[in-house]
């Protein structure tokens, strides 16, 4: 749902998610560009923003496709109306992938997975429905979650091949364990090259030619260029970042178009403050990598610390604030996780300067089958 109007951020009521349209459409910007200057295809995981509107916007900026987790996922964002889409998750299940090839009839959709199971489900489905599907091998590149080893890779291929109405079109893998932060970042994106190419080569000569090796994430999107052989990148968070990006080193607080905006409802307790938004706003992810107790940045007192969460309580830290606050004053805070706070919501405001221009539904939301 798209919003005009005079409405001000001041009359928008609390808890509310609210995106900064100049930042949001500068982070969509820097990346389209990047990835055109590095022949890079650009396909973003719209798991973050669950909005068929602002993926059509990155699709209008270059994107070549979109990626989704879900079957769900990928029905709303049929809406964008992709060139193709990718589900990068293993799907399985007759419900599923029934709803998937449907959806296949309509679009090109291509599927990462990683084993024989799950391809020969897929093509099952695929010759029920008389469609194809893309087939992206999924390896694990050290992160330890799904993917077979690079060794593995080839076998994997050979016994997929076989399957009708699949297509492997190459391999892709998620290195969501790599950080710019980290002392041996670069080090460790060379050696990651040096894998794909090994690999790549190994399936080339096994007679499956790899079009596509997908990756990335958004930490790492700047620096995707020094992966040798990776050719399509999958960024989601890129689009708003939040506290996770920024201490990870992938990009700094003014980088950040999502907060949200609470209102202090107690001040009973010295040195703290209650705002109406607790877990079911501002999501129980704690600072990924740090033993700190806080579940995001206050904008407007960067050394108060939201210490804890109930449902729809937050505790505020403003001990060591300088500044005093006062019951209905309005706080914005940066979330950890932007992903798992946007799913929180059933819509979003999208401002300019100080005035509403979106309200966005998140279509979406909730969408995990």
């Amino acid at each position: 749902m798209g919003y005009l109007g005079e409405v001000k951020i001041s009359e928008v009521d609390t808890p509310a998610l609210l995106i900064d349209l100049d930042i949001m459409e500068r982070n969509l910007q820097r990346a389209a560009d990047y990835a055109a200057a590095h022949y890079l295809r650009l396909r973003p995981h719209t798991k973050t923003h669950k909005i068929p509107a602002l993926a059509r916007k990155q699709l209008d900026l270059g994107a070549a496709g979109i990626t989704v987790a879900k079957v769900g996922e990928a029905e709303v964002m049929q809406r964008a109306q992709p060139r193709d889409l990718l589900v990068a998750y293993p799907i399985l299940g007759e419900s599923k992938l029934k709803r998937l090839a449907k959806l296949a009839a309509e679009i090109p959709v291509t599927v990462a997975l990683d084993s024989v199971e799950a391809s020969r489900q897929l093509s099952k489905a695929a010759q029920k429905a008389s469609v194809q599907f893309g087939v992206l091998l999924e390896m694990d590149a050290g992160l330890g979650r799904v993917g077979v080893s690079p060794s593995e890779l080839p076998d994997l291929a050979m016994q997929v091949r076989t399957l009708p109405n699949l297509q492997i079109a190459g391999f892709s893998f998620y290195a969501g364990h790599l950080k710019p932060d980290q002392n041996a970042y670069r080090q460790s994106l060379e050696e990651l090259g040096a894998t794909i190419r090994k690999t790549a080569d190994e399936l080339e000569r096994a007679g499956i030619h790899v079009a596509i090796v997908s990756g990335g994430s958004t930490p790492t999107l700047f620096d995707s260029h020094l992966i040798a052989g990776l050719n399509e990148i999958r960024p989601g968070t890129y689009i708003f970042n939040d506290k996770n990006t920024v201490a990870s080193g992938g990009c700094s607080l003014e980088d950040c178009a999502a907060f949200l905006l609470m209102t202090v409802v107690s001040t009973a307790k010295r040195g703290q403050v209650i705002v109406d938004g607790g877990s079911k706003t501002l999501s129980s992810d704690l600072l990924a990598g740090s033993s700190e107790p806080s579940f995001g940045y206050v904008v407007d007192a960067p050394q108060a610390t939201v210490r804890r969460l109930n449902e729809e309580h937050g505790y505020v830290d403003v001990s060591a604030a300088d500044r005093t606050f006062s019951i209905g004053d309005r706080l914005r805070v940066i979330p950890n996780h932007i992903c798992v706070a946007m799913n929180l919501e059933e819509q979003v405001y999208g401002f300019r300067g100080d005035t509403v221009e979106e309200i966005w539904t998140v279509d979406a939301r909730g969408k995990i089958r």
